[in-house]
């Protein structure tokens, strides 16, 4: 389902975490253990609607303590328990559609993202792929630009799972 990887646009990120794979598979796909900590630090999750099958969605609001908002979606692709999740994910409005990125520029519409899991010795290695679908030569060029960015977002993320995972 995941096309070749493209190492000069393609984002990936990894992390260890110090939890068994079934647990960090359960706090990304249980909506009450998702909407604890989803988000980069400083957002919270007031609105997490989750269909985890394929052909369903988790469609969400990231709200800051200024009260920016920012709506996502995903639609599941791949779901195989507990190792993988395979995603279209965009930005979105209230009500569901596709938008355009909230901080502007020529953010790709639509990108594939791959989440696995692998587990060795209680610890669990999680890789996040993604890259943009049907994008303009514009929109890859900003999702390029935005991995330092995207670093600092996911990065933000994976410290509240792992402070989730280590009191949840």
């Amino acid at each position: 389902m995941t096309a070749a990887a493209n190492t000069d646009v393609d984002y990936v990120i990894t992390r260890v975490f110090n939890a068994p794979r079934t647990k960090v598979w359960a706090a990304w796909t249980e909506r009450p253990r998702l909407t604890q900590w989803f988000g980069p630090k400083g957002f919270t999750i007031p609105v997490c609607n989750l269909d985890l099958r394929e052909g369903g969605a988790f469609h969400y609001c990231m709200r800051n303590a200024d009260g920016f908002e920012m709506w996502g979606k995903w639609v599941f692709r791949e779901i195989l328990a507990p190792e993988r999740l395979v995603w279209v994910q965009s930005f979105s409005d209230a009500q569901g559609g596709v938008a355009r990125s909230p901080f502007g520029g020529e953010w790709p519409l639509e990108c594939l993202s791959t989440t696995t899991l692998s587990e060795a010795d209680g610890k669990t290695t999680l890789t996040v792929h993604c890259s943009p679908i049907t994008a303009t030569e514009t929109e890859i060029k900003a999702f390029v630009g935005m991995h330092v960015s995207m670093n600092q977002g996911w990065g933000g993320t994976f410290e509240k799972l792992a402070d989730f995972l280590a009191t949840g």
